[in-house]
């Protein structure tokens, strides 16, 4: 294995502050509360509109105490609290107008069910001044804080090549709320990706995209196959491509994020996606180009994966920010402003359809 020390894990904050958590879903469930478990965060208290979810929660996760109602959560929230809110696109501006100005809240993606919804949420923000941001999660994975690390170290040296490609069979059953939204793959999943490579490169110039339903799941209108080209002129190549129903084992599923540059190569497959929601093992391999001697794959141990770690990074980012730890906020309603951004430029882009061939 590689003797190669790199970075794998999020900054925590020196001083951690209470979470109020609004919405008790299955994100929260499978990643926020095993995440803030992992690193000692304290969970204040809760709210869910379902009673039975919330007492189930509490039971589970020995939250102290369950709201009855969510001007009752504000209204007992500590002056040093973080509002966790996790609920639907559509929910999202309605919660924030009730938080106090200058909260500090983390805000599950996306950014509302639109760009309209993203600017809507964004001025609200701005106006309360709220310090605020959206859980793009997958930048502080542990493969991903690597990866970061080995690039801003100049290992692999000028990026040529960003690739996102998953072939997977996705049990979108586990979540129904998707079913009948007009705007599904993009919006909810490839955003991921979109977002991550942006926290590389930044905006990209412009987007080529396609999404689509599949035969295997034609109830889900709003797409589970995408392909999208993020332009940064002629370096580097950036592609996301995805395919939801590869139902066919899992022996020939792909999950990876590949970076390939001048001087080396970074190639992790993503294990969480295969085989969801139980996985398949995590892996880094890279390769370094070295004057006169044959090029080679090492593998880099990783420790934690996406779910729960990366849901460490955000909550501790925010919590940073507001106790002037630090002066960033990577994932700020702002920046994520320009990730929902090119989603929406990539649904145009589908909707307007590539370039007819020319007739003789």
């Amino acid at each position: 294995m590689s003797g190669l020390q790199l970075r794998q894990q999020a900054i925590l904050p020196k001083k951690p502050r209470p979470i109020i958590s609004i919405g008790l879903g299955g994100i929260v469930h499978d990643a926020h509360y095993p995440a803030y478990k992992i690193a000692g965060f304290e969970v204040h208290s809760g709210f869910d509109l379902s009673a039975d979810r919330a007492t189930m929660m509490k039971e589970k996760f020995g939250i102290p105490t369950i709201h009855e109602s969510l001007e009752d959560a504000i209204n007992n929230a500590p002056d040093n609290a973080v509002f966790d809110v996790a609920v639907p696109g559509n929910a999202i501006v309605d919660i924030l107008a009730k938080l106090p100005d200058g909260s500090a809240v983390l805000i599950q993606k996306p950014m509302g069910d639109d760009l309209d919804d993203a600017r809507k949420i964004l001025k609200i923000c701005q106006d309360k001044n709220l310090t605020a941001a959206i859980n793009f999660q997958l930048r502080y994975a542990p493969f991903i804080i690597a990866a970061r690390d080995m690039i801003e170290q100049g290992l692999i040296g000028e990026l040529y090549d960003i690739e996102a490609r998953m072939q997977i069979n996705t049990p979108w059953h586990l979540w129904e709320f998707l079913f009948p939204l007009p705007r599904v793959e993009i919006l909810y999943h490839s955003i991921h990706y979109i977002d991550l490579i942006r926290s590389f490169l930044g905006t990209p110039q412009s987007v080529y995209a396609k999404t689509m339903a599949h035969p295997l799941a034609p109830d889900l209108k709003g797409g589970t196959r995408s392909m999208i080209i993020m332009d940064y002129g002629d370096n580097p190549r950036v592609n996301v491509m995805t395919n939801h129903s590869h139902a066919y084992g899992t022996e020939k599923q792909q999950s990876y994020f590949k970076f390939e540059g001048s001087k080396g190569a970074i190639k992790i497959r993503a294990g969480l996606n295969m085989n969801y929601p139980h996985g398949v093992p995590d892996t880094f391999e890279y390769a370094l180009n070295v004057e006169d001697q044959q090029t080679t794959w090492q593998s880099l141990d990783i420790h934690g994966s996406w779910f729960p770690e990366a849901f460490i990074g955000t909550m501790a980012s925010v919590m940073r920010k507001v106790n002037g730890e630090t002066d960033e906020l990577p994932t700020a309603v702002e920046d994520a402003f320009q990730t929902m951004a090119v989603v929406e430029a990539a649904y145009e882009s589908s909707k307007d359809g590539g370039t007819l061939i020319p007739q003789a």
